[in-house]
């Protein structure tokens, strides 16, 4: 990372960088010696009463004083993509957004509130895509009495990590006291690649039946609100996998809309696990979205999840952002 300009380090930015990606170098300890270094990538949120913010591109964010930067410089939006189809951080938001359809919504301004009934917080939260129309305050006021109508903790969804994402946004929240809650990554790849796996016993419908949902494990009680989330979307299949016993072995999802094809609800019967069963329900859904005229795929994965992140990395999914909910702290808990 380099910082020098004539053999010295020089402190390049100023707060009228807010907004802008930036790479800085600070002192760890002032004052301590040896002195030791700490370098921080990401947007500069907020350069107020001598205190620098950077929100990384997990979501994190990350404090210090201006007098401990020794270095620091603006730097492209997004590093070079390695693989994977080119995609804007705006088209992939709709398509997702798309494929998870909340049972009701509203417009406010270019935000959207959505319900669900509290079937997933992806379908119970604000999706900020521009301007609310009225000030940052304003609108998440507005936004908290509308989940209070309907008895659902106030959420809103953001993303970090790529040009156009929210990380302003995202400080603006935390300043606020909303409370981020869980982290996950929206992964992309190329299609063709997941289809040319193997994918016998693997049947594909297009509606849901009792044992698929007895295998979804998000849901215990798979009520209207459920079905229609799963099924409202431009072009939805479902996967199967028979068990030995009255539920499947393996299940998934896929929703095609025009180029891309998005990846969810891919469940193995813990039993059945270490077989191929996940990697043969999205071949099989990969084919069929292939078929439609698809050419990209996309799923989203939370953080943590180590398994499913190690079968996504090895099928060629890679990162595009990250996104976020955040809950009011209004919020019971």
């Amino acid at each position: 990372m380099e910082f020098t300009a004539g053999g010295r380090l020089e402190v390049r930015i100023t707060p009228s960088d807010v907004g802008k990606r930036v790479s800085v170098r600070r002192l760890s300890d002032p004052g301590a010696l040896p002195e030791k270094f700490t370098d921080t990538v990401g947007v500069l949120t907020s350069w107020n009463e001598g205190v620098v913010v950077i929100t990384r591109r997990t979501g994190e964010t990350v404090r210090m004083p201006e007098s401990s930067l020794v270095a620091g410089k603006v730097v492209p939006a997004v590093p070079a993509r390695r693989r994977g189809p080119a995609a804007g951080f705006g088209e992939l938001a709709r398509v997702t957004a798309r494929a998870w359809q909340p049972v009701e919504s509203e417009p406010l301004g270019e935000w959207t509130l959505r319900a669900a009934s509290g079937f997933t917080r992806r379908a119970n939260s604000v999706l900020p895509l521009g301007d609310p129309g009225m000030p940052l305050d304003d609108a998440l006021a507005r936004a908290r009495a509308w989940y209070e109508e309907r008895g659902l903790p106030p959420y809103v969804q953001t993303a970090t990590g790529a040009e156009g994402t929210q990380e302003l946004l995202c400080a603006a929240l935390e300043e606020r006291g909303w409370r981020r809650e869980v982290t996950a990554e929206v992964r992309i790849g190329a299609l063709a690649p997941i289809g040319d796996r193997p994918a016998e016993g693997v049947r594909l419908s297009r509606s849901v039946d009792e044992a698929w949902l007895g295998r979804y494990n998000r849901s215990a009680a798979a009520g209207p609100h459920v079905r229609h989330v799963l099924g409202a979307g431009p072009s939805v299949w479902f996967a199967t996998v028979p068990g030995a016993g009255d539920l499947p072995a393996a299940i998934g999802r896929c929703v095609v809309d025009g180029r891309w094809a998005g990846f969810m609800a891919v469940e193995v019967d813990p039993a059945s696990r270490r077989q191929g069963l996940g990697t043969a329900v999205m071949a099989a859904l990969a084919g069929r979205a292939l078929e439609e005229g698809a050419s990209a795929a996309w799923l989203q994965v939370e953080s943590d999840n180590d398994g499913a992140l190690a079968l996504y990395e090895g099928m060629g999914f890679a990162v595009h952002h990250l996104y976020h909910h955040f809950r009011s702290p209004e919020a019971g808990t």
